[in-house]
């Protein structure tokens, strides 16, 4: 399969519209060609492509900052002696000075599926931006590494945050050029939009379910997702960063595991199996003991549990990773009611709100998990519900039948 920078790449037709005009490049680690090649260095090598500035997202053009809310600066790039504008540092929304540098901008991200995926939120504040400037914007798409599969509930309105870009699911099953057509569709901008389209692209076929396994490589679009059963898992184990349990960072295998020192993780399993063991299909769940290096409980044994999904195990249509880390927050809640699972912190420049509902998109979450009366029926049927509504609402954007 092609990925659009390949296409865009190895096509002049498709660079033809471009002549005469200044381009910008938003990437990062992951923007890489076929050859593992970075997409700044491809572009800039195009003799008919005049590329004047770069933009870096959260975790920057090159990736190096490692934890929420870990800002990049702006830099004069050493090789290409083009200005790097950092979109998570002063500022999250571009500047009229850095839109002036530019007439087209180029974005390469790799997504990871999740609605709290930071780069899909600066995808909006871009277009917010170029709608206002009058530039234009292509989406070199890539493939939502999970899929078409659809999870969680909506984010609420007055819940917009940088983890929150819209009215969305935890789980979109969009690419990123289709969630650009969709925030202008949602948002009504007025602006030249445009997507050099992957060729090729099945995310309902084996082994991959939405990445070519075996076919392309894995780079890190963000330090702590190392892998494809990391992207998996993510849209369960992202809303322990919103916990006191360790997710895993300080680890080798960070958002695929999670674990306390005071946890007691056979019990938990089994409070799990008991309370919705349909929502535990599709993987499996092994004890597990990690120490972490670094972030929460840096140092000290944790219990835990691993999300497997990398074996023959894996159901990809099954596989539901919200549902099944709510309810080991359920299960850990019913264990142990009085346990301090909430994590209060400013998180991604809010301070006022608990991390864990801004991860979610409202409250709704939070009070089932402390609700002793609430049952996973009750969380499944407010999930099916906007599920079903965003399946109808995602179809006009889709560009992959």
């Amino acid at each position: 399969m092609k990925f659009g920078l390949d296409r865009f790449l190895a096509d002049p037709a498709l660079r033809q519209p471009l002549r005469g005009r200044r381009v910008a490049l938003l990437a990062h680690p992951a923007s890489v060609s076929e050859d593992l090649t970075h997409a700044l260095d491809a572009l800039a090598a195009l003799p008919d492509l005049q590329l004047t500035a770069a933009f870096g997202p959260q975790h920057g053009l090159r990736g190096d900052k490692q934890d929420n809310m870990v800002e990049s600066p702006d830099f004069l790039d050493p090789v290409h002696g083009i200005p790097v504008f950092s979109l998570y540092g002063e500022v999250r929304r571009p500047t009229q000075a850095m839109l002036d540098t530019f007439d087209v901008l180029l974005v390469d991200l790799q997504d990871l599926g999740c609605r709290i995926y930071t780069f899909i939120t600066t995808l909006r504040y871009v277009l917010e931006a170029a709608a206002r400037a009058g530039k234009s914007v292509w989406v070199l798409d890539r493939p939502n590494p999970v899929g078409r599969p659809v999870e969680g509930l909506i984010l609420r309105p007055g819940w917009e945050s940088f983890v929150g870009a819209g009215p969305m699911p935890m789980r979109h099953g969009l690419t990123l050029g289709e969630m650009g057509h969709w925030f202008i569709r949602t948002l009504k901008l007025d602006v030249d939009y445009r997507v050099i389209e992957m060729h090729g692209w099945q995310p309902d076929a084996a082994p991959g379910y939405g990445w070519p396994l075996g076919e392309r490589a894995w780079v890190n679009p963000s330090p702590n997702a190392a892998n494809l059963w990391m992207a998996r898992a993510y849209a369960g184990t992202v809303m322990l960063e919103g916990a006191t349990l360790s997710e895993g960072r300080g680890t080798t295998r960070p958002l695929e595991l999670f674990g306390a020192p005071d946890l007691d993780a056979r019990a938990l399993l089994a409070a799990m199996l008991e309370l919705a063991p349909h929502w535990l299909r599709g993987c499996r769940l092994r004890e597990c003991w990690f120490e972490p290096t670094f972030h929460k409980h840096a140092g000290k044994l944790c219990a835990g549990v691993q999300i497997h999904v990398e074996d023959a195990a894996y159901d990809h249509a099954a596989f539901r990773p919200w549902r099944l880390q709510a309810l080991a927050f359920k299960a850990l809640r019913q264990l142990q009611p009085d346990y301090p699972l909430w994590r209060d912190f400013g998180y991604e420049y809010e301070h006022d709100r608990l991390a864990i509902d801004l991860i979610n998109g409202s409250e709704l979450l939070r009070h089932w998990v402390d609700d002793p009366s609430a049952t996973p029926d009750d969380l499944d049927a407010l999930a099916k519900t906007d599920e079903v509504a965003w399946l109808e609402e995602r179809a006009a954007v889709l560009l992959y039948p």
